[in-house]
């Protein structure tokens, strides 16, 4: 047995008005659901103020007992004080709704949302979609021309989304293609790193709250905060531009100035006014690359334009807005630099809301082989001119990239040197074996200083000639892995994998840190230092080794 259809729906106050003979001229909603030949409902349950419209409820009724004399009209006298204020609006549908005896299994439910005001519409939309009205949406609209007894065209809605599978598909791909524009394109394979730029995709997409990309150089910090700001102003939420900085760069009096702006005279050699990059970024988006090297001065003036928005350029009494957006980049450890002095730990507690530690390429080895695509499409885009590995070449070529002999000390900017070499030395389109053997050495040579060399050679200098071969073969394992790892504690877990279970407390990351100072080394020097330890570093180191040696007990 067919269920019944039962329409819900609101009088049009104005659209269903009319009288005498000229109404039927006209398009009427409500009177037109009993026109239509393949859609007629049982019943109309239709919610009215009916003390102040009675004359046009009667009216209506009449008509639909014209136009559809099966169909049973049900008025509710619905009182609303003001049907544009939503809270009441929502109120009074959801009450009506609440007490109101559904029997789903013998009828079917629709809502004429054709009618009422836009409030009421959005109120039957949002008690559709939870489910409060346990039916669909009927919307109706009028014939192009208006004939006597046309009733016009309708359709049925459904809110679950789970029945549209060409839009649950296009919110997928769009997800999607988010996701790959912050990835600049790369299908990247790093699971880690994966699931980093899907939370960055969605907290980019619902807050502009600062965020802290951390990572060494050359990991991509700057391109994925310029990505951040390619996704907001695709989604229209930053109308104002991407202005980036090295804080790095900035340097005595004129970083304020570089950054805060400031004002004619307000030093010497200021002959105009300068806005500055924090009002550059009015209404867009300020990447500040390596902000753990700016001042003390410029980080409290910093905080306060963060929290205030608000600011005083350098000379002058009259503070200045900017609302943007704050993306700031570091390859040092905050936590570290505040402990020393040399951060506030104010401003980092509002840096550190959403902070996304970027692994470095020997952390995502598994990204080298799409990064490698990546770079040549890129480097044949812009020389006009195709260029591809052969099948021996590349896997030789891939083999030593991803191997634990490539370091990849300057991360993507080594691996895009790289390749840009061979696209350019390749002839004929295509690189060869030799050309890739020729490359291999130029990047071992380059990471340390020969193919035979050592990384202690690097790190240590001269003292490295201090060592016994027993502390130098263990120390260079050491550092190894230090080199590839994420941070102390895993590469703690590693080195010490076996006596770790054996002691009732295990704290790798005080064992390595204690073993590294044996040897005048720390965490920072080891990761930064392949190679590239200063030369004071290294005399200093001496001393050090010669107390170990000292003191060590064989």
């Amino acid at each position: 047995m067919a269920k019944r259809q039962v329409v819900f729906g609101m009088l049009g106050i104005q659209l269903d008005a009319g009288t005498g003979p000229g109404r039927w001229q006209k398009w009427r909603p409500t009177v037109a659901l009993g026109m239509h030949e393949d859609f007629v409902p049982d019943r109309i349950e239709l919610l009215v103020d009916a003390r102040r419209f009675g004359a046009l409820t009667a009216l209506v009724r009449e008509d639909l007992a014209l136009t559809a004399p099966d169909t049973a009209v049900h008025v509710h006298d619905t009182y609303m004080a003001d049907p544009w204020e939503f809270e009441g609006v929502y109120a009074c549908l959801h009450d009506f709704l609440a007490g109101y005896a559904f029997q789903p299994d013998e009828e079917d439910y629709y809502i004429h949302i054709t009618t009422g005001t836009h409030v009421s519409q959005i109120c039957w939309f949002l008690l559709t979609e939870s489910r409060h009205f346990p039916g669909r949406l009927l919307q109706t609209s009028p014939p192009r021309k208006q004939h006597v007894g046309d009733p016009g065209t309708y359709a049925v809605i459904d809110l679950d989304l789970s029945r549209y599978d060409h839009i649950a598909q296009r919110f997928a791909q769009q997800q999607l293609q988010d996701r790959d524009l912050l990835k600049g394109g790369i299908a990247t394979r790093n699971p880690a790193f994966n699931r980093m730029i899907e939370q960055i995709e969605t907290v980019a997409t619902r807050s502009r709250a600062p965020m802290l990309l951390m990572g060494p150089t050359g990991a991509g910090k700057s391109q994925l905060a310029r990505r951040v700001f390619d996704l907001k102003k695709l989604k229209h939420q930053l109308p104002g531009r991407f202005v980036e900085v090295n804080c790095a760069t900035l340097r005595g009096d004129g970083a304020m100035s570089t950054l805060f702006g400031h004002t004619k005279g307000a030093y010497t050699g200021a002959v105009s006014d300068r806005a500055g990059l924090l009002r550059s970024a009015d209404k867009g988006l300020l990447f500040l690359d390596e902000i753990g090297e700016l001042g003390q001065d410029e980080q409290a003036m910093l905080l306060r334009a963060l929290e205030e928005k608000r600011f005083l350029p350098v000379g002058s009494d009259r503070e200045v807005e900017s609302d943007f957006q704050l993306i700031a980049g570091t390859n040092r450890n905050l936590q570290e630099a505040v402990r020393q002095g040399r951060f506030r730990d104010d401003l980092l507690a509002r840096l550190n809301l959403w902070t996304y530690p970027l692994p470095g390429l020997a952390e995502r080895r598994e990204d080298i082989e799409p990064n490698l695509d990546f770079e040549l499409d890129r480097w044949s885009r812009e020389q006009h001119q195709r260029v591809r590995f052969n099948a021996e070449a590349r896997s030789r070529y891939l083999a030593f990239a991803t191997s634990p002999d490539a370091p990849w000390r300057g991360n993507f900017r080594d691996l895009g040197a790289s390749l840009m070499r061979l696209a350019t030395l390749a002839n004929a389109g295509r690189i060869q074996t030799d050309g890739v053997e020729e490359e291999i050495a130029r990047l071992r040579a380059q990471w340390h200083g020969s193919a035979d060399a050592s990384p202690l050679d690097a790190l240590l200098g001269e003292a490295a000639a201090e060592l016994d071969r027993f502390d130098r073969v263990q120390l260079e394992d050491v550092v190894r892995v230090c080199a590839r790892s994420a941070s102390l504690s895993a590469a703690g877990r590693e080195l010490f994998a076996v006596s770790r279970t054996q002691r009732a407390s295990t704290n790798d990351a005080d064992r390595l840190r204690k073993y590294l100072a044996r040897f005048g080394l720390d965490w920072e020097q080891v990761r930064a230092g392949w190679p590239g330890v200063r030369a004071a570093d290294q005399r200093s180191a001496l001393p050090r080794l010669a107390a170990f040696q000292r003191s060590a007990a064989w």
